[in-house]
């Protein structure tokens, strides 16, 4: 088999599995590390703590050969919001970001605002959801300092350009929610000052897992205000004086992060590298076609972007309002897994998505027409 064919065999989720930007199910590589991981935590066993300890080097290494920061511009977060909240509260002056970002982005600038008093959002107006470097070069103020995206909008499944965004903000700070697309979408995550994700969805690394990238100009800068003993500078923690934070990324950190959770990640990140995520992009592609093309076939509009280059894993679907029930009836009579909100139907393909899972999408779709027109 070849590289993309082995990862995708590698996974076991059930046809019908259309919620990739809600979770992603792990496969059999990180199921296997977290059973070695365990035993060797479990036993005790003389020497083990040291293989443990060693998976944070592990991960870091790991999230350099996928994210193109370094090893030391990396640390470990359990989750994409408490890196957000390290980088909001760090930072001073005004950012601009969408009120309709994922909450994660909201609620941290919100928080950091009340809090401290030194940060103050901007809200921006975006183009039908989306954040586009037109929309934030005309409404750019003096004051500010950050601006701030998700790399794929939850709500729209809109690719954002960080190399347009990075053009028209010059050399204002670019933080980066990279959630929707991290594993699956080949983006410049390099050109951003502050990365935050999660490895739970597309890296299918399971809940807990995550990182913070910052560059050298954003572990200068950001304070790191929310930092605990593992991010002292100091060789003795445990001497009585409370040492100041690490002037790095390293300084981003509360306390010791889970070592089977690093491990996770790492194991995910390990199999995205062998294989390229310009492979699993490619497949992810041919699915996301797929399911747009069974759209059009049943005539449910579809609102996310056609344009391959706008897009990533998500397709957006709006029926009528007053069919969103019977459309969630057959999708749960056929067994397929999706998300409804705001009035919208999100699905959400992988690399994995098989042509079965397809054709329950279709039969549920067909469903859905036969009544509707009833």
């Amino acid at each position: 088999m070849s590289g993309i064919d082995e990862y995708i065999a590698s996974f076991d989720e059930e046809p019908g599995y259309l919620d990739f930007a809600r979770f992603g199910p792990p496969g059999r590589i990180v199921e296997a590390e977290v059973s070695g991981q365990m035993a060797l935590m479990s036993r005790a066993r003389f020497g083990s703590l040291e293989s443990l300890m060693s998976q944070d080097e592990r991960m870091r290494d790991a999230l350099a050969a996928v994210t193109g920061f370094s090893s030391d511009q990396v640390v470990f977060q359990p989750n994409t919001s408490e890196g957000l909240m390290h980088a909001m509260f760090g930072l001073t002056g005004a950012i601009a970001l969408s009120p309709y970002e994922y909450p994660s982005l909201t609620y941290a600038a919100q928080r950091a605002s009340e809090a401290l008093g030194v940060l103050s959002p901007i809200w921006l107006e975006t183009d039908h959801g989306r954040v586009t470097p037109g929309n934030i070069r005309d409404q750019l103020t003096s004051s500010t300092v950050a601006v701030a995206v998700s790399l794929v909008d939850y709500r729209t499944g809109y690719l954002a350009d960080l190399d347009g965004i990075r053009q028209v903000i010059g050399d204002r700070m670019l933080i980066v929610d990279a959630i929707q697309g991290f594993g699956v979408v080949e983006a410049p995550l390099e050109v951003a000052d502050v990365v935050a994700c999660a490895g739970y969805k597309w890296t299918r690394a399971g809940v807990g897992t995550g990182f913070l990238a910052l560059s050298d100009r954003a572990a200068e800068q950001l304070i790191p205000v929310w930092s605990g003993h593992t991010g002292a500078d100091t060789d003795d923690v445990f001497a009585p004086r409370i040492a100041p934070p690490i002037r790095g990324a390293e300084g981003f950190t509360v306390s010791r992060p889970d070592p089977i959770a690093q491990a996770r990640l790492a194991a995910a990140l390990e199999q995205i590298a062998q294989v390229g995520v310009g492979a699993i992009r490619t497949r992810v592609t041919e699915a996301v076609s797929h399911i747009i093309d069974i759209a059009d076939e049943y005539a449910i509009p579809v609102i996310s972007s056609r344009d391959e280059r706008e897009r990533a894993g998500i397709v957006v679907l709006e029926p009528a309002a007053d069919q969103l029930t019977v459309l969630a009836a057959s999708l749960h009579n056929h067994g397929v897994s999706a998300t409804f909100r705001h009035g919208t139907l999100r699905l959400s393909a992988h690399a994995t998505t098989t042509a079965e899972t397809l054709a329950m999408l279709r039969a549920a779709f067909l469903s859905f027409s036969t009544a509707t027109n009833v």
